[in-house]
């Protein structure tokens, strides 16, 4: 059932609830980002901390050529 979602942590503490200030700094301490950008990063990939620590990662790597190892 549903019941771990309703409760908030727990569990689910893998998702980010951008409504509180709290979860806002503690992910943004954790991420190294501010609140907007923090923000700007949920309303783009969902509240996924996994799917959030990709999508930063890749923005801040936008600039920087990435290796690939599968051109040998």
């Amino acid at each position: 059932m549903k019941k771990a979602a309703i409760a908030g942590g727990g569990i689910h503490s893998d998702r980010i609830d951008i409504s509180t200030a709290r979860e806002l700094d503690k992910w943004s301490r954790k991420l190294d980002v501010t609140h907007d950008r923090l923000r700007e990063a949920v309303r783009a990939v969902g509240s996924r901390a996994s799917d959030i620590e990709w999508h930063l990662r890749g923005s801040r790597q936008a600039g920087a050529g990435r290796h690939s190892s599968a051109s040998h």
